[in-house]
Formats: structure tokens, sequence, C-alpha cells
């Protein structure tokens, strides 16, 4: 990544793939539709973050790795702090 760019820890972050009613291209979450729900989220401020969550791309597009956990797919390189068990 350019050195220009920084990574911010501890984000608050709210984000979720089930908005209805928007004006773009929305994939739909797929532990949702394997569910027949639209119970999951991405991640949810201040509460959680999906254990399929692997990030987030410019512009707005998320990265997940359902059905696998995200520490199964994920490097050490990839993630910011010590996560593994």
């Amino acid at each position: 990544m350019d050195s220009r760019v920084k990574s911010l820890s501890g984000g608050n972050l709210d984000i979720d793939l089930s908005s209805e009613n928007v004006d773009w291209n929305q994939t739909q979450c797929p532990w949702n539709v394997e569910d027949k729900t639209k119970e999951h989220k991405c991640a949810v401020k201040g509460i959680s973050i999906c254990k399929y969550f692997c990030g987030i791309k410019f512009l707005d597009s998320v990265l997940c790795s359902y059905p696998y956990e995200n520490e199964e797919v994920l490097t050490r390189e990839d993630i910011d702090r010590d996560l593994f068990k």
C-alpha cells in the first residue's frame, strides 16, 4: 500500500448489505441468503463484527469469506493485531 495511506485502528463501524430501497446495485449477504433472513450484519457499531467480514475495499465493497470464517482465509499480514488462537 502507498505510504501516504494510513491504517487507522479501532474504527466504529456500522456496515451491512441488507439496506432496502437504495438507488444502486447491492449484493445480498450470502449468509442471509443461505439462512433466508436479513438478520446477519457485516459490522454493527459498538457491538460486533461478522466472523466472515474481511474488510472494505475502496470505494464501498465489503470483503466477505462466507462460508469460511475470516481467521481461516486471512493471513497474519492481513490482520492488524494478534487475533489468532
